[in-house]
């Protein structure tokens, strides 16, 4: 029996077309920066025609993500939200979608002032404690969560809910951002559909935006295939070659980010200023064990309070080589101020109810030298 591959050669190479000398031999796979192709004759392609359908750069982009996410198929969009506004387009005036109360703020706006706006309804719940089988309706058509969600952290039992997801005839809808098919595979586990904002983990270098939708069914990939086609989101030639060129180095950058968030983490938890450390990494987080179970990694994102705004504000002002900037998943380490930045949409009793307060902080660990971040924090921290 072959030996499938490790997740890392995977980053580097698409099993199918090893051995071939297509492109001239390029170990660089070429940007294709056309609009349109031209044809042989009536009836003849070249097997492409015009980019909003497809592209060779993104295709290939395409099939390596589906294959790192165990998918059939990946569709690579403009960004992370293009990414769901085109997966909301999977429903009608009507139906009934369970979501996880933490989400990115982003999907939240979306889900409040578009999707509601045209008929579709939400019930927002814990999903990683609440009774989801509970709030099931006759028209409820999707769950849709973040494990570990953003910011908090919470951490869901992916294969528990698409259990409830197939017994109820329901679509099971995961955002993978956080952990990267590096790290977790949610369609191996049950769900349907995998979301990524590429700018994030997969890209690595905060210099593009990118976003995916994977899957394992042909029914969705039809749909999907029409959907992008139609509403023309896909992603371009050039920010899909630097997506393909992020994922070569996605194994090192993930497994070093881990690495840093667990020095970050234990230090954070002696420092009297901290109330509290959110790291499904630290075996006191409530998600640790389903952690184990679901994932091969903990990641490299992690959630602090300190003892008061005054205090956070300092800290935010005061960062020189982290820097205070949102987003997330790119090689520098990056602190960003949830309640005026990825949730500052979010109402405000949302943002209560969830854990978001205005002594809140979120670190994306970079690849740095973690002595550098340690050294950096402790100076920030003394003059706070």
């Amino acid at each position: 029996m072959e030996r499938e591959r490790g997740i890392g050669t995977k980053c580097l190479h698409l099993e199918s077309e090893e051995g071939s000398f297509d492109h001239y031999g390029a170990i660089s796979y070429p940007i294709y920066q056309t609009a349109t192709y031209a044809h042989p004759g009536v009836g003849q392609s070249t097997g492409y025609d015009y980019s909003r359908l497809q592209n060779p750069t993104r295709e290939q982009l395409e099939k390596v993500v589906a294959s790192l996410e165990k998918g059939i198929d990946a569709l690579a969009m403009s960004s992370g939200m293009a990414a769901i506004t085109l997966l909301m387009e999977l429903f009608r005036p009507g139906d009934h979608i369970i979501v996880d109360a933490d989400l990115y703020g982003g999907s939240i706006r979306l889900f409040r002032n578009i999707s509601e706006k045209n008929g579709v309804t939400f019930t927002s719940i814990d999903c990683y404690k609440d009774d989801v089988a509970a709030c099931i309706r006759e028209n409820t058509r999707a769950i849709y969560i973040e494990t570990p969600t953003n910011p908090m952290m919470h951490v869901t039992d992916i294969a528990a809910l698409a259990e409830i997801a197939r017994e109820r005839d329901l679509l099971l809808i995961v955002d993978n951002t956080f952990l990267s098919h590096y790290f977790q595979n949610p369609l191996e586990l049950g769900a349907d559909i995998v979301v990524h904002s590429g700018t994030k983990y997969l890209g690595g270098h905060n210099d593009t935006l990118a976003g995916f939708l994977v899957t394992n069914r042909e029914d969705i990939s039809e749909k999907f295939r029409f959907l992008i086609k139609t509403t023309g989101a896909g992603l371009a030639p050039f920010d899909s070659w630097l997506i393909l060129r992020g994922i070569k180095t996605l194994g090192i950058r993930m497994e070093r980010a881990q690495g840093n968030a667990f020095l970050i983490a234990n230090w954070l938890k002696e420092q009297e200023a901290v109330t509290q450390v959110l790291y499904p990494g630290l075996s006191e987080h409530p998600g640790y064990e389903i952690m184990k179970r679901q994932a091969r990694g903990f990641g490299g994102m992690l959630t602090f309070q300190v003892r008061d705004q005054e205090f956070a504000l300092s800290i935010l002002g005061k960062v020189r080589m982290i820097r205070y900037a949102e987003s997330l998943g790119g090689v520098e380490t990056l602190i960003t101020y949830p309640y005026t930045q990825t949730h500052a949409d979010v109402p405000e009793e949302i943002r209560v109810k969830n854990g978001i307060t205005r002594q809140t902080l979120r670190l994306s660990v970079g690849i740095e030298d973690g002595a550098d971040l340690l050294a950096e924090l402790s100076d920030v921290f003394a003059q706070s």
